[in-house]
């Protein structure tokens, strides 16, 4: 005989869900500094969720994440039904009607975050305008998961001040981790077809030359036009811009932990006029590296 299909909101075997208490939301995480820029109201995690379905006409006040890691459902949002398949996560902006389902035959495992802030609309436009139909692909990463199941171990020790404040500043990583997934799967590596990436630890290598555009685009395979769209798309500066940033970022460490006079720094970062260079610091750090120096030389003290 067929199983009745009841429709569930919730009760399922395994399951985690966690609410923060209105009174909590009202008398700290709104008006605490770091908690009100961005903060988890609720919190689940329902393993093969058969039936599960939700409908809201209108909508909740929360912005609200569904990752899915194994099975499938679908969603309903502008009267468009878009299928959930696994590694898939779907955002959902406050206010906007929406239902979605467990698929009957082959359940879905979700995790899912409601979550609100001063900040949450302009994460959730950044999200959007990667995502198609308000969803996004996400590779599994075991690493992201440990976030999520931080949250949830911590919030079931209480609502601390402390313990808020350090759960919501994980919920922060954790976002950051659906919106620059591919920094945050190679946190510490480079992909091996990314040449922007090898470019850069190019320029790294050779923080005492003069680089030219030319041999930029050379070393990474590319005409010059075509590298320079591209590392600007990828970085937001042009390459040789981006190569007197580091420089610069070289240099406070000279002026920070090292003697070296300005004009033999200078010289270390590849800049034979030492006058050029100083501009090119002041231009970017707002003062000179003599002020730098003697600036941190008195914070020191």
């Amino acid at each position: 005989m067929k199983e009745k299909a009841v429709k569930k909101r919730e009760g399922f075997e395994g399951q985690q869900l966690i609410v923060v208490p209105k009174k909590i939301s009202a008398d700290f995480l709104t008006k605490d500094p770091i908690t009100r820029q961005l903060y988890v109201t609720d919190i689940g995690y329902y393993p093969k969720a058969r039936y599960h379905y939700i409908k809201r006409a209108a909508g909740v006040s929360q912005h609200i994440i569904i990752y899915c890691i194994e099975g499938r459902g679908w969603i309903e949002i502008d009267k468009k039904r878009v299928d959930v398949l696994p590694s898939q996560f779907i955002i959902i902006p406050v206010n906007v009607p929406h239902k979605y389902m467990s698929d009957e035959n082959d359940p879905w495992t979700i995790y899912w975050i409601h979550f609100k802030g001063e900040i949450s609309a302009y994460i959730v436009e950044l999200i959007l305008q990667r995502a198609k139909n308000y969803k996004l692909h996400l590779t599994y990463n075991e690493n992201r998961i440990r976030l999520f199941e931080e949250i949830c171990l911590n919030l079931q020790k209480g609502y601390s001040g402390d313990n808020l404040r350090y759960v919501n500043m994980i919920f922060n990583h954790f976002l950051s981790s659906l919106l620059y997934e591919e920094k945050f799967n190679h946190s510490g590596s480079e992909q091996p077809d990314d040449v922007i990436a090898h470019t850069i630890g190019m320029m790294q290598e050779r923080l005492d030359k003069v680089v030219t555009l030319q041999e930029l685009s050379d070393y990474a395979g590319l005409s010059v036009s075509h590298f320079s769209a591209v590392f600007r798309e990828k970085t937001g500066y042009s390459p040789i811009e981006y190569f007197n940033h580091l420089k610069i970022q070289k240099a406070c460490q000279y002026l920070m932990f090292s003697t070296a006079t300005v004009k033999e720094i200078s010289g270390k970062l590849g800049v034979e006029d030492q006058y050029y260079f100083s501009r090119m610091f002041s231009k970017l750090m707002g003062m000179s590296p003599s002020e730098y120096r003697n600036r941190n030389k008195s914070a020191d003290q």
